[in-house]
């Protein structure tokens, strides 16, 4: 049936893969196009059967499947099909059937063939996969940003200036003003003590504050006014991971090495010119504000960072981090400030971050989940108004801040996350040991926790017995799977999104409840399984791909899926701020563009498998 080519080339230019070809190009391809109508159930492909023509949705819906029968993906307006079989033999590969009742333009093999062979872009658009395409969008926005591709050595400008410990602080100052430079290694004598030649590190503020401040003598050595406990980097790990190391250890210099051996010394300064907006500069900022007033000062300082981050390429890995660091130094100055204002602690103590700030997945949009381990000498007559009173004052502090109240009550400020170290691993043991979907419904979140302050090393000895006990749990990684299907991808009538019905969000998706979410709940049940200690969900990511436990190629697939669905909800919370709307996670399909609306629709598909195959690869009765 022939068609107006008019009505054709109106529709086809806004689609890929005709969208970039030349006019006159399309108005030949317009002319050569027929039309189709399938009603709804009816097979248009199937299974070896020659292809003449590649099929374009008109409007409609079509289910394309594998050749076992499991459903490949699910196509609607400006979708194409019937690629591969013209590529490949002119046999079709993947059979197709009509969702709907639904008009197919066909182009012809011929023009398909003159397309493929003359236009670059045609032939990289319908060569590739729909998951490739997906993978090919989100590698393009990380190999923009030099914060992902430079490497650390490419900061260093010298040399590391080195003395060892038994010099004095006098002939350390005199060496530094000698070469010009703000921090100075310090090795051990004998250069062989520990698996690190470094015995510490001194900057010209060590030497203001605890030397010239302290009014300590100038032949005192410099072991004793030197930083032991230090943190570094490796030379080939990228810029942006040196960024996250002195934004979350609050950090001036960082040691860079190679081999074991110091090769140079980076500082704030140096990661200034790559740095997406300075969130070193806010973080620093955090610890130099005296009252809570001074710190909801620097709200739109965070939020300003938020902003120049997306609008300079940042990806979601990075965003997350640096907000999670942001958030976690709130945090951690307010649990200083209330221990000012109440005293020390009268038993010692851990604060705990939970759920995003614990993944570094956090955006701006948040509220809090924090909790709180304390001593076994606990007692609560004794000590519990102490913590009580310091959980409310950091409680209301964040709120202040912009992290809200945490809806399910899942802070501090609750007496039940606010017990000893036996309390919380009585806790675990339980929900490991006895789960049940109501309680795991409830308690997820916990299998997510960070230290941020006091006692971290609690945390991380929780951290290690949750993975000892969960991998050798079926019947619990069961529950947990069971659970982490609650909440699908917006997918269900095909044809375009399914949107929320709420009053104020009508008409949207909720990209966090229906994307981010899911995502998370699935990668920590398969990390989880894996043995894997990381809380990133990237990083998970990384761990689970080793260890073999999906089939080859998903994990990736999760990763780019990850990678895209928080990279649209991320700009659309930019966006809000830009325009001085308060953000939130919910997103009008109708905003997004073509590109956007097909790759995200890719995205959700390959949740929506993924869901479908950790239903199967859980159960407790394996």
């Amino acid at each position: 049936m022939q068609v107006e080519p008019i009505e054709v080339l109106d529709f086809i230019r806004r689609f890929p893969p005709f969208g970039e070809l030349p006019e006159e190009t399309l108005s030949w391809v317009a002319s050569q196009i027929e039309v189709g109508y399938f009603k709804a159930g009816t097979q248009i492909l199937e299974f070896g059967q020659e292809v003449d023509a590649l099929h374009v949705i008109r409007s409609g819906a079509v289910e394309v499947f594998r050749r076992n029968g499991d459903l490949y993906n699910r196509l609607s307006e400006g979708g194409f099909f019937g690629e591969f079989g013209l590529m490949r033999n002119k046999q079709i590969r993947f059979p197709a059937k009509a969702l709907e009742d639904t008009l197919i333009y066909f182009v012809p093999e011929p023009v398909f063939t003159e397309l493929f062979e003359q236009f670059e872009q045609f032939a990289d658009a319908v060569e590739i996969e729909d998951r490739t395409r997906l993978r090919q969008a989100v590698s393009r926005r990380e190999d923009a940003n030099e914060l992902m591709t430079s490497r650390v050595s490419s900061l260093i400008s010298r040399e590391p200036v080195m003395m060892t410990s038994e010099v004095t602080v006098q002939q350390a100052a005199q060496k530094m003003t000698e070469e010009s430079i703000s921090s100075l290694l310090i090795m051990h004598p004998d250069n062989q003590a520990g698996e690190s030649p470094m015995a510490g590190i001194i900057t010209d503020r060590d030497l203001r504050t605890r030397v010239v401040a302290a009014g300590i003598g100038y032949a005192t050595p410099v072991a004793d006014i030197m930083t032991e406990t230090l943190i570094s980097i490796e030379a080939n790990q990228y810029v942006f991971e040196a960024m996250l190391t002195m934004l979350r250890y609050n950090l001036h210099h960082l040691p860079v090495m190679q081999r074991n051996k110091p090769i140079g010394v980076i500082a704030i300064s140096d990661i200034i010119r790559y740095e997406s907006q300075n969130s070193l500069f806010v973080v620093s900022s955090i610890f130099r504000q005296q009252t809570l007033e001074e710190l909801k000062a620097l709200v739109p300082d965070v939020r300003a960072c938020f902003v120049r981050m997306v609008n300079e390429d940042a990806n979601s890995h990075m965003v997350g981090s640096a907000m999670a660091v942001i958030g976690r130094s709130f945090k951690q100055r307010l649990l200083e400030l209330g221990e000012e204002k109440f005293g020390p602690p009268p038993v010692p103590y851990c604060f705990l971050a939970l759920g995003s700030m614990a993944r570094d997945e956090m955006l701006i949009v948040t509220d809090q989940d924090n909790a709180m381990i304390l001593d076994d000498a606990f007692d609560p007559q004794q000590h519990d108004s102490y913590f009580k009173s310091l959980a409310e004052f950091v409680s209301d502090g964040l709120d202040a801040c912009g992290y809200t109240y945490c809806t399910g009550n899942i802070m501090a400020t609750n007496t039940q996350w606010r017990q000893p170290r036996q309390v919380w691993a009585d806790y675990f043991n339980d929900w490991i040991d006895n789960p049940s979907a109501e309680g795991l419904l409830h308690s997820s979140i916990f299998f997510d926790l960070d230290g941020v302050w006091g006692k971290t090393t609690w945390a991380d000895q929780l951290n290690d017995m949750i993975v000892r006990k969960a991998q050798r749990s079926p019947r619990f990684l069961a529950c947990m799977a069971r659970n982490a299907l609650n909440r699908t991808p917006p997918l269900g009538f095909f044809k375009d999104f399914v949107m929320e019905k709420d009053g104020r969000h009508n008409n949207t998706i909720n990209m966090k409840r229906r994307g981010t979410a899911p995502l998370a709940d699935l990668v920590r049940v398969h990390a989880l399984a894996s043995g894997s200690t990381a809380r990133n969900s990237f990083e998970r990511l990384d761990d689970i791909i080793k260890s073999d436990t999906l089939p080859r190629g998903r994990g990736q697939d999760l990763r780019d899926a990850l990678e895209f669905i928080s990279m649209v909800r991320i700009r659309h919370q930019a966006l809000s701020l830009q325009g001085n709307e308060e953000p939130d996670n919910n997103i009008a399909p109708e905003a997004l563009s073509d590109f956007e609306r097909k790759n995200l629709k890719d995205a959700f598909q390959i949740l929506s498998n993924a869901q479908k195959f950790m239903k199967f690869r859980y159960q407790a009765s394996r």
